[in-house]
């Protein structure tokens, strides 16, 4: 498989794993005495993994049109964007303090009755972080291997637009 389906590849995990990050369970507060558990989703709690996907999916676009020195530059960039959602993956756990600023409803009894248990979405944050630092790692190593985008259709910056009409009134197609 080529360098570039495999980044394609990556970055498409990426997007998908960070992207439920941000809408699956990351931590789930029970208050006790009879009161429902509160969860909170991964965008209550950060918005960081969902960013980092979008900014590193949109860098592998634009590795498609550019130049082997950009694709390193993107690469590397991507490469970052992958490791700080593995950061934010391993260190964003809230404490009772900032539940109860995120719901009100916690404040009266996050002392020493509520107990937290961490949801699933810290792993889909962590395996996005890597398929994207991957994706970017192999951007950064593979980059003078692939392929340059295709000058056909762009126009001869020499020829003048009377030229061009000239070509396509005599059955040429200027494109080719």
């Amino acid at each position: 498989m080529k360098p570039q389906r495999i980044v394609d590849l990556l970055a498409l995990v990426a997007l998908v794993l960070l992207g439920l990050s941000g809408y699956l369970t990351w931590v789930s507060a029970d208050p006790g005495n009879g009161r429902p558990a509160i969860t909170f989703n991964g965008y209550t709690i950060t918005k960081a993994p969902v960013t980092f996907a979008l900014a590193g999916v949109v860098a592998i676009v634009v590795t498609k049109l550019a130049g082997t020195a950009l694709r390193r530059v993107l690469g590397g960039l991507v490469a970052l964007l992958g490791a700080g959602a593995v950061v934010v993956a391993l260190t964003v756990r809230p404490g009772g303090p900032e539940l109860s600023r995120l719901r009100p409803a916690l404040s009266d009894v996050v002392a020493d009755q509520v107990t937290q248990t961490t949801g699933p979405a810290p792993w889909f944050a962590l395996a996005g972080g890597l398929a994207l630092a991957g994706a970017g790692l192999i951007t950064l190593l593979t980059a003078h291997r692939w392929r340059r985008a295709t000058a056909r259709y762009e126009r001869d910056p020499a020829a003048a637009p009377a030229d061009q009409w000239k070509a396509i009134d005599a059955g040429e197609d200027p494109t080719l």
